[in-house]
Formats: C-alpha cells, structure tokens, sequence
C-alpha cells in the first residue's frame, strides 16, 4: 500500500500508555521517514505544555506551548496544527504520528486537524487486553489519578477510556501474557466493527534467493499497523457513529463468559420507576450505553452512557418524529436514514435502544428489570396527554 501525497497524519490515543507508546514505536519502525508529535500535559501544573518531535533514532526538536486559559488541552488545540503544517511544509516527513497524551480523546483532536486543513489517514486507539475490564470499572476521577487535561477535568477513567476505545475504527492491540479468551473476548464485543492490528507483528521482510532475510525497505510491504493507520478517515461518519441517534451500537453475542445484550422496545420508561431502578441498572454491567424514550417528555432524545459504576443521562436534542417535516432538511442525511431504518407507524424513531456488555452478565435479570420499568398495559393505553401528569423524575438529574 503507497503513502498518501502531501503529509498524512495518524492520530494514536490511549490510556493504556505502554501500550500506546509501542503502538507509535512500531509505526516508526514500518513507516520510513515518519516522526511522533507529542504533548506532554503532565507539565501543565507548571503552567507549560512540553512539546517533543521524534523519529526512530531519537528526539529531533523540543519546544513548549503556553497555557490557554489554565487549559492543558487548549494549548494543545492552538500548537498542533502549526507544527503539522510546519513538518508538511518542510517536505521530508512520509507520516506524522500524533501521538495523545494519556486521557486526551481522539475524536476531539481528529476534528481539530482535519479543521486545519490536513488529512488525518488513522485515528488508533491503542488497548492492552488485560487492562480493558479494569479500567472500565474504574470510576475514579481523571484528577485523582493525575490524569487531567485541566482543573475543571471532572471525567473519570471509565467513561474517558470507553469514549477512546468506541470512536477509533482502529485498535492496536498489544502482545499481553496476562490477557485471556474472556478479555479478548471483551474489547471484540465492544468494538465489534474494529480492526485489530496487532503491535507486535511488524512488516514481511524480504528474501534473497538464497533464503537468506536481507533489508530492502523501500520495497517492504507496511505492517497491518501502518496500512490501518494510512487506510483513509471519516471525521463526519466517525461523529456520527457515536451520536446516540444514530450510533452503531454492538450486537447480541454470547461467547467466552462475556454478554451483551441488545434491548429494543416501542414503548416508553416511567420516569419515576427507570429512575428508581438507575443504581442497579448502572451496576449490571461493565460498560452500557445507547438511547431511551420517556414517557413524560415525548419529544426527547435521550442518551444513556454508563461506565465504571457511574451513569451519564443528558438529552441530546428531539426525536425526529416530534419536528416539522421543514426541519428534517436541517437534519444531516445519516441520522434520516437511521431513522428510516427504525420507523414505527405511530411513535417514529421513538424507542428504546439499549446495549449492555459484561463478563458474567445476568440477561434474564436484567431484561426482567428494564422491563419493569416500562409503562404497564393500562398506563400506556391512557395515551400521552396522560403521560405527562407521571412524575417528573428526571428533572433533577438533568437539571431541568
């Protein structure tokens, strides 16, 4: 596979740091000519954003960026795209390796980059499979493990690692001894449509006629690491691939101790019953997310996202059935089509789509348990205008 024209730019993210770093050590080993761009927010306290650029031999420049309003992540948004287009425009670098500091996420660096004019090729997030259960259920704050990217950084280590596992259409995967068939099993439900490149397996090298390995790396074929991470990127599809309207959510799978259930209803939550049954909800499963349909706010999408023992539920804007036919056209063509694939004659796109994926999960307790939280026979044959006198509450939690 040829090297784009111009100057690609692959973007490697990752919690997992020594997976991480031998994510990017890898790439620079199979892409001839490519350097590492790399932020080091740990400095930030000090009011500094160290700032390296590296190839296989070595460090080749060092710099800092100032803080932008006390903000570690800003600083890193203002000076990326000026040192990328720098190395472009000096002409002799084949791939520019951004490399992520610890808690920063993709998606949001991805957009800054392609927004500044230069193609992102790959988006890696780079995972240890022995680590991925303990850091989904890690609900400590990114500050008290020293992981900020700012003083007002209030995620925790969960959410923030399933964000990076969930937006990157690429995985390195790590050479781990401790990881088993339950924790491979594990991240392959949670990304099913990834694709896994391994970080220890390096490009086919050449042979002589003899038999004999002889180095010829400009006619080496690139590793599956670097094919991926040159394999082209979608800043709008990936975007819209985690927006919960339209989000390509996992599917049922049943296989080395690890579950995941999808769960798909036309009828709505009682606020008060969901609400009541959110800790046990919560607590059922390493990592689950998608959208719900309450029964008191007809008109709102909401978004359910929960990792870590911790739960996020905020609205993310109306269901398309409950706007005027003049606004669809307001409304980006992948999230139409996603509804158009899930329409119900009476409720459109309204519904319950809800995905939970863990070791040891108890399906029939589970399902029984949302199921209870559903409007009964006779609360949902009073119809809507009685919907609306149910309690209301989720108005406190989403500070309504």
């Amino acid at each position: 596979m040829a090297v784009p024209p111009g100057l690609p730019v692959v973007i490697v993210a990752g919690l997992h740091a020594d997976a991480r770093r031998a994510a990017v050590a890898r790439l620079l080993a199979d892409v001839p000519g490519s350097v590492v761009l790399h932020h080091d927010l740990a400095t930030a306290a000090a009011g500094t954003v160290v700032r390296t650029i590296r190839d296989a031999s070595g460090v080749l420049d060092a710099g800092e960026a100032p803080l932008v309003n006390d903000c570690a992540c800003c600083a890193l948004r203002e000076d990326l795209v000026p040192e990328l287009e720098r190395l472009r425009d000096a002409g002799s670098t084949r791939l520019a390796v951004v490399e992520l500091w610890d808690s920063v996420e993709p998606k949001a660096m991805a957009e800054v980059v392609t927004a500044g004019g230069l193609t992102v090729t790959g988006v890696i997030t780079a995972v240890d499979p022995a680590l991925v259960l303990p850091y989904l259920g890690n609900g400590d704050d990114l500050a008290d493990a020293g992981l900020a990217a700012a003083a007002t950084d209030q995620r925790t280590i969960a959410d923030t690692f399933a964000r990076q596992l969930e937006y990157a259409p690429v995985l390195a995967v790590a050479d781990s001894p401790e990881a088993d068939d339950e924790d491979r099993e594990l991240l392959a439900q949670l990304h099913p449509t990834a694709r896994l490149a391994p970080v220890g397996q390096g490009a086919p090298a050449d042979r002589a006629d003899d038999g004999l390995t002889v180095p010829t790396p400009r006619r080496r074929p690139l590793s599956p690491l670097a094919e991926a991470a040159l394999a082209g990127f979608d800043v709008e599809a990936a975007a819209a691939a985690q927006h919960p309207a339209c989000a390509l959510l996992p599917a049922e799978a049943d296989a080395h101790g690890v579950s995941t259930l999808v769960w798909h209803r036309r009828r709505p939550f009682h606020p008060e019953r969901l609400y009541a049954a959110l800790e046990d909800l919560t607590c059922a499963a390493a990592r689950s997310r998608g959208r719900f349909w309450l029964a008191d706010k007809p008109d709102m999408l909401f978004h359910w996202d929960a990792a870590g023992g911790a739960l996020c539920v905020e609205s993310v804007g109306p269901w398309l059935a409950s706007l005027p036919d003049a606004a669809w056209e307001m409304v980006p063509p992948v999230r139409r089509a996603a509804a158009a694939l899930d329409w119900h004659p009476e409720h459109g796109d309204r519904g319950q789509h809800l995905v939970f994926t863990s070791p040891g999960l108890d399906r029939d307790g589970l399902e029984r348990l949302l199921e209870s939280c559903l409007l009964t026979d006779a609360e949902y044959a009073a119809g809507p205008d009685a919907w609306q006198s149910l309690p209301h509450a989720f108005d406190t939690l989403l500070e309504v």
